[in-house]
């Protein structure tokens, strides 16, 4: 080829003449062996999902799907589409017609994305890279077959660069040197880079602590303030779980610390558990609990730097300007319901939006979670003052 940036066109015009060559068409048992064992050590050991992408002709793929894998190929020229169909047909491979930088492939997740001398095609290989990688699943793997040809290709030491961010593990080889794979000697830099993405970490997500204070019909509510989250918006008194506490050990420090009350552990029942999602992605489950005033005291602001209002507000007429987490969870308390899950959507606003769409899913209880003919809202929230 004589530009860097080959079109359909160009590759369409080389599909009659691809497999002449003897690292193209493997014709050669020799060059198929010595492909075939280089693939065997960098697919996983076991039947894995493979994306060949820019696959030619599809000798490659081939071989994977002859080693045991459900193989997926992409290419960009409708002449290679039709020959690689024609070399994979009977394999259960399918062949789609499409850019190797932007396969048609939705959002399926492959344990590996295979790809030889495409790379250096592409004019923006840093983007391209990271697109691929998101179509891999956890500890899934690049296998990238590169080199550089007199004034074409990338060198294996730009490659690998732009896959450290990447990837959990980046592996180069050498394959210049083994006159195998090419049918001859060759005395340019031809190599290979595996790189494999960190494999699924175990969920972890913050746990926190909500305070329902009721006076008969109302609740207590306190205006954050020069925190840098969800200032103005008034929200219950809360807090994280802190190492080494359990859940009731934590609202009754939160109470302590934020509105000076001193509950008991008699003090507090729980009232519901809500996981949450915010708008960001990120995930917390938050445990909130009841106490009756004038358990503990009587409130007051102890935090005045974080907190420019407290005051008690009407359970069942809940201001508008709070934060949509907490009252989100203090709608299911009056409803009675005891696990819900909140999830915004990107874009949501941390405040509560009047009128908007509801996020809360409500998780169902098993049927002797109360006794027969009591309602969870008599339970929960119809509380002598």
């Amino acid at each position: 080829m004589t530009t860097n940036h080959p079109t359909a066109t160009d590759w369409d015009a080389e599909a009659a003449a691809f497999d002449d060559e003897p690292d193209h068409g493997l014709r050669d048992p020799e060059v198929r062996a010595a492909w075939a064992a280089r693939l065997a050590d960098w697919l996983p050991a076991g039947p894995s999902r493979v994306l060949d992408l820019g696959c030619g002709t599809g000798s490659l793929a081939l071989l994977a799907a002859e080693q045991g894998h459900r193989v997926t190929a992409v290419d960009l020229a409708p002449a290679m589409v039709e020959r690689a169909r024609a070399k994979l047909a009977g394999t259960g491979a399918e062949v789609l017609l499409g850019d190797a930088a932007r396969p048609p492939v939705g959002e399926e997740r492959f344990d590996v994305v295979l790809v030889r001398h495409v790379v250096w095609t592409l004019p923006d290989p840093a983007t391209t890279l990271r697109a691929w990688a998101a179509l891999l699943r956890p500890g899934g793997r690049l296998v990238l077959v590169e080199g550089v040809w007199g004034s074409a290709g990338i060198p294996a030491a730009r490659l690998t660069a732009l896959l450290a961010p990447l990837a959990d593990r980046v592996h180069s080889e050498r394959l210049s040197g083994d006159p195998r794979l090419w049918g001859r000697p060759v005395d340019d830099e031809r190599y290979a880079v595996v790189a494999t993405l960190a494999p699924a970490r175990r969920h972890t997500e913050v746990v926190d602590v909500h305070l329902i204070l009721r006076r008969g019909d109302e609740v207590l509510l306190a205006r954050r303030a020069n925190t840098g989250y969800a200032d103005g918006l008034l929200h219950a008194p809360s807090g994280h779980v802190e190492d080494g506490e359990d859940v009731r050990e934590a609202v009754i420090r939160e109470a302590r610390e934020e509105i000076g009350v001193e509950l008991r552990p008699d003090e507090v029942r729980t009232a519901l558990v809500m996981q949450h999602r915010g708008p960001g992605g990120g995930a917390r489950t938050g445990w909130f609990f009841e106490a009756l005033h004038p358990a503990g005291g009587e409130p007051s602001n102890r935090e005045p730097d974080k907190c420019s209002q407290l005051d008690w507000f009407p359970l069942d007429a809940l201001p508008d300007d709070m934060v949509a987490y907490c009252r989100a969870g203090l709608d299911a308390y009056r409803a009675g319901d005891r696990f819900v899950l909140h999830r915004h959507e990107a874009g949501d606003p941390v405040a509560h939006r009047p009128g908007g769409p509801g996020r809360a899913v409500v998780l169902p209880e098993t049927a002797t979670a109360r006794p027969a003919g009591q309602t969870t809202s008599s339970r929960s929230v119809n509380l002598p003052a």
